[in-house]
């Protein structure tokens, strides 16, 4: 898997990012996805994280993770069925969005390290990317179960 990071506050370590990389990694073999799925994650700040949030969500306030998931269907946009093309090309499966400030308040407030916080937030995002969501009880059921086997799998725990 492809995965390109972007640290907009200049905070996170390299071994943070080392560690989200390989978490992700792990995860997509987990998944089962291609080699050549590709995606990236991006850290910023409560201010900037906060912005996305208002244009793309209509919430003025800072969360934690937003992800942009390329497969999701949007209503009047044309949907490409890139299994059929004579030439494959990688599946670009989307983009993280994660707040380094979010990151480190939760992590305090839960009782846990920065890097768990990051990885479980990163791990999130990758999720919805794949089509998991916790919009119903079943629905949340499933993905939090399987972020905690992934977790778990990895070694990252509370």
């Amino acid at each position: 898997m492809e995965l390109d990071l972007y640290d907009e506050t200049n905070q996170v370590t390299l071994e943070q990012k080392k560690l989200v990389n390989s978490l992700l990694a792990f995860a997509g073999d987990h998944l089962q996805l291609p080699a050549d799925t590709e995606m990236s994650v991006t850290f910023v700040d409560d201010e900037n994280i906060q912005k996305i949030n208002k244009t793309y969500r209509g919430k003025d306030q800072p969360t934690d993770v937003i992800s942009f998931a390329m497969e999701d269907e949007v209503e009047d946009e044309l949907m490409i069925n890139f299994d059929n093309l004579d030439e494959p090309i990688p599946r670009n499966i989307g983009d993280i969005i994660i707040s380094v400030d979010k990151t480190a308040t939760q992590a305090e407030e839960y009782g846990h390290s920065f890097d768990r916080e990051l990885g479980f937030l990163a791990l999130h995002g990758f999720l919805h990317l794949n089509g998991y969501d916790h919009m119903n009880p079943e629905d949340e059921k499933e993905m939090f179960g399987l972020q905690k086997e992934i977790l778990e799998a990895y070694g990252l725990k509370r």
